[in-house]
Order: structure tokens, then sequence, then C-alpha cells
């Protein structure tokens, strides 16, 4: 492969050549994506060491971590000159098979493939070695390591590729320039490809339909976008108009900006392959439909269509769109809470697959069964089949490989009770990604481990965006929020959100392509119900949801279950947790036994109903909902902080007093302060008499002078204001807080006498615990 603007990196090779011939060695990482050249510039390294008489050997990763293993981490410390190289001959050197060690035979340039594999700890150990034995050091691999100093290779311009492939006319230049993001191993293979097509063949069309995507599910690969908008005002056939446009509102799903763009685009290519009468076109179109389009509520419509990209396919022998077609069979069943026929769709998915030699279907299964592995509480396995799924789809060049497996471990530790961890990642990806939805999820992550005010926050910002939203990811949003609501939310959020599930009941929450799914509509449905006080209405989809969980065999979500049915029945709450309880200590569900069975010094205030539920140690209070229970709660969740009276009573930061009047005006303080004057010397008159009676009597008048007049002044001697919003605010806030500890007290002594002694009113409120009391509070 040409070195094509690649001075920069040579140059720094040649340093590296100039410390091993040296004899100081030293070490240069190398990283880039995949056909950035990182194998070109080891085998240009290779020569120019050669050329030096410098002895080159060479590893992969592999190599480096049998090596690590073998040797443990005494390694450096007990072998500092490198011997332990020596020791394990031909493994280490495919350039060099006698293996001799670097010590003994001096200088040398060692080369390394693919080193992140093997993990940053072992790549800086091997580059201690080889510094100390005067060696030279050139790793290269696709992730940064953080180790310095390191060169990233990027794409080349438009330019530079172009003196790649110099034989190429200038559309097809700029084609295969976005088709490959200036990747120049990408591109010349791309090149290669181009040179062997049809003449009569456009190479921007070819490029447009056969580019795989460099992009991960929901992010936008912009370089193959605008590839595919070139191509689609190109002239052509009305099959390959078809799948042109229908590949385009695909690969548009990542901007949820496009929703009318995608439809149209779909439209176009429907009336293209009606017009063809191309079954293969018609099986394309219809896969792109069910991505560009994602409706929520279409998990019917999914699997008729699903039957028809099938038939479509296999009247044109087209393995590809076929197997797509039993995906989507997949997808559709497990929506509509049928996961035994689900899974036998996958199995079918599996084997075509399997027959055609489809590396990505296989890393899609072993993902779906890791994610039913953690449904059914099967985590070992779960847990084993998503490592598997980070080396096949690292193998098969897999966008998403590094989110797939991120979500199926958080799915596990999820289930298990493992979720503070995981809030900043859901944030991050919220960041990354907006208008996904992926805010929902932080927030119930947020609620579940039990940061409940930021968590009732972020249903306020979301609520309005995720009801008018849609999209792969929609009905897992909206079920995220139905936690949070059904925890902390206001009623109107709660019936918005159970209003949005209702017409999903009996289905399972599914997200995308079903790599993740998060239990039964019911279960979220009764909770809200329970939340609203509709008592009836969530008895019944929780039994549902149970019904459900027991027939899939989710023991997880059925524990789950069973503990929000125990809280809205009373008569059943006994054999529900007691059921709840088992399961969750077989399966080591660590957040629900801490929900069952709550750490001794923490005390709750929590949702229960309409109302609310203190639980004290022994004591448990419940208390009609109401401003004083809510003032107590916003306390409680920031202890040691003053809130203003103001902001307590409308629920939020940020407000702002009125100027307000003076409480006494200039003219009144002045005749205060010349009676005290004139007090002081009456009294020193009267002590002097000793005239006791008439001491007191001015005593009494002058201490009441100056408390009014202390009243009235602020710091530094400014006049203090009287705002009557504010002191409205304080007066009725002081009042409801204490009226909703006065109905605390007599059910719950202790809790009572330790809010008495924690709480204090005025202008600004705070909760500054007393000894006695809890060691947290869950809100």
């Amino acid at each position: 492969m040409s070195l094509i603007a690649r001075r920069r990196e040579l140059a720094a090779v040649e340093r590296l050549l100039d410390r091993v011939a040296a004899g100081s060695g030293g070490h240069l990482f190398v990283t880039g994506p995949a056909g950035a050249g990182k194998t070109a510039l080891l085998d240009a390294a290779a020569e120019l060491a050669r050329a030096r008489a410098i002895p080159v050997s060479r590893m992969d990763a592999d190599d480096l971590s049998r090596l690590i293993a073998r040797d443990g981490p005494s390694v450096s410390r007990t072998d500092p000159d490198g011997q332990w190289i020596a020791r394990d001959g031909p493994s280490v050197s495919r350039t060099d098979p006698d293996g001799r060690s670097i010590a003994r035979d001096g200088p040398r340039l060692m080369l390394i493939d693919d080193v992140d594999r093997a993990g940053p700890q072992a790549a800086e150990r091997l580059a201690d070695l080889t510094s100390a034995a005067g060696a030279g050091l050139l790793a290269a691999g696709s992730d940064p390591l953080g180790l310095t100093p390191e060169l990233r290779l990027r794409g080349l311009t438009e330019g530079q590729l172009a003196e790649l492939v110099p034989d190429l006319p200038a559309g097809a230049v700029h084609a295969v320039w976005l088709a490959s993001g200036g990747l120049p191993g990408a591109a010349l293979t791309l090149a290669d490809e181009l040179a062997g097509l049809d003449p009569a063949a456009d190479p921007v069309i070819h490029l447009a339909l056969s580019t795989p995507s460099r992009a991960a599910f929901l992010d936008l690969d912009a370089g193959l976008v605008r590839l595919l908008e070139a191509a689609a005002g190109r002239p052509s056939p009305p099959a390959t108009r078809a799948r042109v446009l229908a590949r385009l509102a695909r690969e548009l799903l990542g901007d949820p900006s496009a929703a009318a763009r995608r439809r149209e685009l779909i439209d176009d290519a429907s009336a293209a392959a009606r017009t063809a009468a191309d079954p293969g076109a018609v099986a394309e179109v219809l896969d792109a439909r069910l991505h560009a389009l994602w409706d929520p509520a279409a998990a019917q419509e999914r699997l008729t269509t699903a039957a028809q990209i099938v038939e479509q396919a296999r009247l044109t022998g087209d393995g590809e769109a076929e197997r797509r077609g039993l995906f989507w069979r997949f997808v559709a069943l497990a929506e509509l809470g049928e996961l035994a026929s689900a899974e036998a769709a996958l199995t079918a998915y599996s084997r075509a697959g399997e027959l055609a030699g489809d590396a990505e279907a296989a890393v899609m299964v072993l993902a779906r069964q890791s994610m039913l592995a953690t449904v059914r509480g099967r985590f070992d396995t779960a847990a084993v089949l998503a490592e598997e799924v980070a080396v096949r789809g690292r193998r098969a060049g897999l966008a998403d490989t590094e989110r797939l497996v991120g979500s199926l471990r958080s799915a596990i530790d999820v289930m298990r009770g493992d979720v503070a961890a995981h809030v900043g990642v859901w944030q991050d990806l919220a960041r990354r990604l907006p208008g996904h939805f992926f805010e929902a999820t932080a927030a119930r992550a947020l609620a579940e481990s039990g940061r409940g005010v930021e968590a009732g926050l972020e249903l306020e910002r979301l609520l309005p965006a995720v009801l008018a939203g849609s999209g792969p990811r929609w009905i897992g949003a909206v079920a995220d929020l139905a936690i949070v609501a059904s925890g902390a939310g206001e009623p109107a959020a709660a019936e918005a959100l159970y209003a949005a599930l209702l017409p999903y009941r009996g289905r399972l929450v599914v997200w995308g392509g079903a790599n993740t799914i998060a239990g039964p509509v019911d279960d979220y449905l009764g909770r809200l119900a329970a939340r609203l006080g509709r008592t009836g209405d969530a008895l019944s989809h929780l039994d549902r949801a149970v019904e459900t969980e027991e027939r899939i065999g989710a023991l997880p979500w059925l524990a789950h279950t069973l503990v929000a049915r125990a809280s809205a029945a009373g008569d059943r709450a006994g054999d529900d947790l007691a059921r709840a309880r088992s399961i969750a200590e077989r399966l080591g569900l660590a957040g629900l036994l801490a929900e069952l069975a709550p750490p001794p010094d923490e005390w709750r205030l929590t949702r229960d109903g309409d109302d609310w539920r203190l639980d004290a140690g022994p004591e448990t209070v419940r208390l009609r909902d109401g401003r004083g229970v809510r003032y107590l709660r916003t306390l409680l969740a920031a202890p040691g902080q003053e809130i203003p009276a103001l902001d307590l009573v409308a629920g939020g930061p940020g407000l702002r007093a009125s100027a307000g009047e003076p409480v006494l005006d200039a003219a009144a303080r002045a005749a205060y302060r010349r009676r005290v004057r004139q007090l002081d010397e009456q009294l020193d008159g009267a002590d002097r008499a000793g005239d006791a009676g008439r001491a007191a009597t001015l005593q009494a008048e002058r201490t009441a002078l100056l408390a009014e007049l202390r009243r009235a002044t602020g710091l530094g001697g400014r006049p203090r204001v009287h705002d009557a919003e504010t002191e409205r605010a304080r007066v009725n806030a002081t009042r409801a807080l204490w009226a909703t500890v006065q109905r605390i007290e007599p059910a719950a002594p202790l809790a009572g006498a330790h809010l008495r002694a924690s709480l204090r009113t005025g202008r600004f409120f705070r909760y500054q615990p007393a000894p006695g009391g809890p060691g947290r509070w869950r809100l």
C-alpha cells in the first residue's frame, strides 16, 4: 500500500530507528480505524530497519497476551533485561523464528499488530522491557491506549486519495472517498472493485448500494448518506432507484428530524419497486420501510411484512434479504410477548446465517441469546455470551460492537441491582445521540439508584418530547419514564404516561431490534395505576404481567412485579413478598433484596398510591398528600442546605422577591435611636439615685426599642425590608410543615422527635439532621 500523506508518521519511525541504532531504544504507538494504513506503516518500518541492518521481530496481540499470561505480573520486575522473551521461542517472532532475546542480540525493532486487543498494561510492560534493552517497539492498534507517544492515523483528503488511485475518473474518486471515509486501505479495495466493474455500470450507484455503513445503530454515516444522495440524483432503472431511495431512507434513521423525508423517500421507493415489478427490490423496500418508519404500534404489521420480505426474497434467491425477513419475524414476535415463537424464528435466522457464512448474523444471534438469558435470570450464561459478542463482533468489523456489548453488560448489572454505575453511560449516550430518548433511560437509572429528585426533574423536562415522539426506542423511553413517575412524579405525568402505554398492554417493552427487552407493558401500567390510586386497574395489569412472566420464564421480572403487586394489594402481600424474596435470593438480585430488606439505618418517605408512607425503623405512618409532606420531602433530599421560603413553596430555585417596603422608615429609625439615647441618660440618673423601680421600667422600654431596631435592620445596619410574598411563603410553609410533623408524632414518635429537632424554619428552611436519626433517607 502506498504511504501517501504519511510523511509525519514515517519521520516518527525514522526517529525511533535512530534511537535504536544509538542503543537508547524507545517505543511508538500508532492507532487508527481498520483500513487507515497501520499494517502498511509497520511493513515500511520493517524495510527501513532492515536497510539499517537492524533486526526485526514481529508478533500480534495473541502472542503478547500468551506471554503476559505465562509470565504473570512479575515479569518486568524479575526479568528486567527481557530474557523472558527468549524463553518463548518461535511464538514470539514470525520473522525471527529462533526467538533470540532482545538483551542478547542488541538493538532490534519489535513490531506488534492489534496491540489494543492485549490491553494497555501489556503494551506498556513490553515498551518498558524493549526500552530497557535498548530495542525499539512499534505497536499498532485500532483503539487509543492512552500511552505516549501515540500517532493517530486519519483518512486522506479527496485530493490525496486521487493520488492513491490515479486511474479512477474524478466522479469515481469522489464516490470512493465518500464510501471509504478517506481510509487508504478501504479506498484501494473499493478501487479494485470498481476496476472489475462492467464499463456500463455507474460506479457511484454501485458503491452507494454495496458499501457497508460505518455507523452504529442510530448513528449517522455522513459519508454514506452523501453518497446515497449523489446516487439518488443519477439516472437509473426503476429497480435500482428503488433500492437507492430505500437505503437512503434507512440510513437516515439516525436523524430524528428527518421523519418526513424518510417517509417521502420510502413512498418514492415503493412506487419505483412496483413499477419495476422486481421481487428483490420489493423485499429491500419493505425491509427499509420497517427501519425508516419505525412505528411502535405496528408489531403485527411487522410480523406480516416479515413474511412478505421472506416470500419476495425467495422468489429471487436473495439469501441476505430472506435473513432480514426472518430477523424481523423474531423482533415482532418478541414485541408481542411470544418469546418461544421468537426464539424459534431466531434459530431459523441463525441457521440461514450459518449456511451463508454470515459473520454479522452470528453476532446478532449471540447478542439476542445473551439478552434472553438475562431475561430468564441466567446471568452467568448471559455474561459469557456477551464476551463472545465482543470478540466476534470486533472480528466481523461491526461498527456498534462496543455499544451492543455495553448494553448487554448493563442489562445484567441492572437486573442484579447495580444501577448507579450506569447513570453516566446513559447520560453520555444522550449527549452523543440527541433525539433518541436516552435521557429517559438515564432518568430511570437515577430513580432506581435512589436519586429521585434528579429523576423527577428529568421527568418534567422529557415528558412532552417523549409523548410527542416515536421511533425504535420510544416505547422503552415511555416505560423508563413510567418508573420515574410511579415513584416521584406528579399525578398528571403518571396519567399521561398511562394513556400512552395503554394501547400496548399485553406486549413486551422492546428496544429497536430486540437487543433489549425491558419487561411486560402491563407491569408499567400497573405501577402507574397504583400511583394514581386506581387499585383495581393496578391489580388487573399486574396480574397480567405476572401471568406473562411465568409463561415465558422471566424470573427476575416476576420478582419485581410481585413486589409491586404486594404494594398495591395488602391481602396478597405476604405470599407475593415471600415468593419475590425467594427468587431474589436464589438469583442474587441485590437491588430487590435491598428494597425488601432496607438497611437498618435507612428511613423512607415514598409515595403509596395517592398518599405517602414514612418508614422509620419500626415505625410506619401514612400521610395524606399535601403541601407539608412535599415540603418535608424537598428538605430531606437536601440535608444541610438552606432553601428560601419562596423556593420551597414554588417548588424550584431562582425566584426573586420584590423589593418590598422597609419595616421602619428612616424617620422612625432616627426617632427610635434618639429615644434609646435618652433612656441611656435616664438610666444613668436612676442608677445614681438608687431608684431600682424606675431603672427597671426604663430598661424594659430600652430593650423593646432595641429589639424593634434589630428586627428592622439587616446586615451592615441596612434597613430590613418587609416583602409580602416572602412573608406569606414563610408563614404558609412553616404552618404546613409543622402540621405534617404533628401528624407524624402520634404514630411515629421517634421520627417525629427527630424531625422536630432537625427542621429549621424562617425566611430560609433547612433540614439539619440531629443525632438519633437515620443514616440516610430513601425518597
